[in-house]
Formats: C-alpha cells, sequence, structure tokens
C-alpha cells in the first residue's frame, strides 16, 4: 500500500462531521427500543462510512470517523463509560436550546473508566475504512468536568479534571498502541474559562504524559447548537499555552473575521497552527477564492511548512448540504495557496 503524501498547507477536519437525517431517525427509533444492539452497531458503521466518504470525495488530507458513534461532542457516550457518576435532571427542558438543558451528573465516588473510553474500537473500525492518515480527536479532561458536579469526592472541577486526565492518559497510550500516530484534544472550555492558563497547561501536560504520538490541540469558544458561550479571544490564554507539550495549535479564525491570527507572531514559537478557515456557524458557504483570501492572511504570520487548514469547529452543528461544500471549498482553496508557492496542487 502506497503511503499517503501530504501536501504543503495540508487540509482536515477538527472531528466531529454532519449527520445525515436518516441517523437522526435512526437514534429516536433506538431511543423507542425499535433498535437492538447489532441494528445500532450497523448504523453507526454506516455513518462512519458515509462520514469518510463525504471527506474523501472533497479531498481532505487527514480525516476523523466524524466522531458519528458520539451522540454529541464529548456526551452520554463517554460518561456512559465511567463508573461513579450519577444522572442529574435538566435545568431546564422547555424552551430555546441551551447548555442548562443538557446532561449533567455528579460523583458519588471516584470517577473510573474500567473498561476505557471507547476510543479505541473507533480507531479500529476507521482504519479497515481508509488509506488516508487518520487523526484521532478527544475530549479534554477539564471540558469533560465541565457536566461533572464534585459532589462530596472532590474540590472543585480542576480536581475533577485531573481525574478524568489519568483515564484520558490511559485512553490515549491505548489508542497508540492500536496504532493511533495523531491525537487531538478538544479543550474548548480553556479559552472559555481563560483565567487559568497556567493551571490550564500543568493539567494538559499531565494529560499527555508519555503518550508517544503527534499531539495537537483544539481551543475554541463553544459550538452548541451553533452558538459560542464565551467572549472570544484567545489572548489571555498566551503566552503560556506555548508551553503545552504539544505540536500543533488547531484554532478557531474564520467566524471572528481572522482577528487575532497576528498572535502567532507575537509570540514566536516552532509550533504548528491548523488554521480555521471555514466558519461552521454560518450557513454562507465559502467560495475557493475566499478561503485561498484566508490562507494568504494566515501566512503573514506563520511560515507555510507550519501551517495546515481546517474548520473552525467540527460539523456535528451544521447541516450535511452546507457542511459538503464547505469541505469541497476548503480543498480547492488550498490547492489555490499550493499553486502560487509550489506551481503544484
Amino acid at each position: 500500500m502506497t503511503e499517503y503524501q501530504l501536501p504543503l498547507i495540508y487540509t482536515s477536519v477538527i472531528g466531529s462531521y454532519a449527520w445525515p437525517g436518516w441517523l437522526h431517525t435512526a437514534l429516536a427509533a433506538a431511543g423507542r427500543g425499535e433498535y437492538g444492539p447489532d441494528d445500532w452497531k450497523e448504523t453507526q458503521d454506516d455513518a462512519v462510512d458515509l462520514a469518510v466518504r463525504d471527506q474523501e470525495l472533497a479531498g481532505v488530507d487527514i480525516i476523523t470517523d466524524g466522531e458519528m458513534r458520539r451522540i454529541g461532542f464529548f456526551t452520554a457516550e463517554f460518561y456512559g463509560h465511567m463508573t461513579g457518576l450519577r444522572e442529574l435532571p435538566p435545568r431546564r427542558k422547555t424552551g430555546i436550546v441551551g447548555h442548562d438543558q443538557r446532561e449533567s451528573y455528579i460523583a458519588d465516588e471516584r470517577v473510573q473508566a474500567p473498561k476505557g473510553l471507547g476510543l479505541v474500537e473507533e480507531y479500529t473500525y476507521l482504519k479497515t475504512r481508509t488509506t488516508r492518515p487518520i487523526k484521532m480527536p478527544i475530549p479534554g479532561p477539564y471540558t469533560l468536568a465541565g457536566r461533572i458536579q464534585p459532589g462530596t469526592v472532590y474540590k472543585d472541577r480542576m480536581e475533577v479534571a485531573h481525574a478524568l486526565a489519568a483515564l484520558i492518559n490511559q485512553e490515549m497510550k491505548a489508542l497508540v498502541a492500536a496504532g493511533a500516530d495523531f491525537i487531538q484534544v478538544d479543550e474548548p472550555s480553556y479559552a472559555v474559562h481563560a483565567h487559568s492558563p497556567k493551571a490550564f497547561v500543568d493539567l494538559f501536560n499531565e494529560t499527555v504524559a508519555g503518550v508517544k504520538a503527534k499531539i495537537g490541540i483544539h481551543l475554541c469558544f463553544g459550538n452548541f447548537v451553533g452558538r459560542p458561550v464565551a467572549k472570544r479571544s484567545y489572548q489571555p490564554l498566551f503566552p503560556h499555552i506555548l508551553d503545552m507539550h504539544v505540536s500543533q495549535y488547531a484554532l478557531e479564525f474564520a467566524n471572528r473575521e481572522l482577528a487575532e491570527i497576528d498572535l502567532w507572531q507575537q509570540f514566536p514559537n516552532d509550533k504548528e497552527l491548523a488554521a480555521g478557515v471555514v466558519d461552521v456557524k454560518n450557513y454562507y458557504c465559502e467560495t475557493a477564492d475566499d478561503i485561498a483570501d484566508r490562507i494568504r492572511a494566515a501566512l503573514k504570520y506563520v511560515a507555510p511548512e507550519k501551517l495546515s487548514i481546517t474548520p473552525d469547529c467540527g460539523f456535528s452543528q451544521t447541516a450535511r448540504w452546507a457542511a459538503r461544500r464547505k469541505l469541497v471549498a476548503m480543498v480547492e482553496g488550498a490547492r489555490i495557496i499550493r499553486r502560487e508557492l509550489t506551481g503544484t496542487g
């Protein structure tokens, strides 16, 4: 099998992909008890196949499984693997959808994951479905801790996060043992709660300690039903986050009109930047020229060999028709810039 060669300014996705309509109806049917476990596994396998196909048809260089097995970004699929938690009722059940309608838990005992968090199974299936390079996204401990009340077991959210860091570290090492060589930790809560950047760095480095793979970090401002949840600025995190034991930072810029892209120049470093140049929170579908213009702006501050291209966030909150168009534009925009830089697409 010929090894896939990554081009200059390669393209990737953040993690999640848009659900087709039939997956929503299948989930509803499963909730009514109309699916057995084998039915649901077949449905999820088909959904992963669809996500892989859409990414490959668009020409994306590094792909994921679209997180199609995860009901949400990090919700029940992860907490369901944990013991020591008790689910709490939503604080609000009607009206406009918001974070206060989401699942939450309280720790009754020390949190553990005796059978892992399920990512090895995700990876094992995905690598049978593609010959392209794979990135495995995993939610970070501080973000996961945000839906767990410490109860009497832990002191506060940060102590819960450190407990989860050990579970995530174990899962990441299991992924590497299964063959994964690129793992991205998703931590939107760092930028949302940008009050303790050094503590975040220490927590992150603890999470990835001893993991022998390329490590990325995705920092955003939230994307539940297409909405951010905080003041959108990375400034408070710099330069502290450059001390993370990480090779690549995936940051969102498109939906902020490329605000703060110059931070990369203010704090010189040798890290890679995966620049978000596709706005997943907007139904304006960028053209290839739009994407090329955004990449040119990024290249004012980032060397081309240190730059790759992604959407701002995952596509889980975006309709599939728009996600497909945006992926195609992203790939073609990168090809335009590649031709300008090297004469090849």
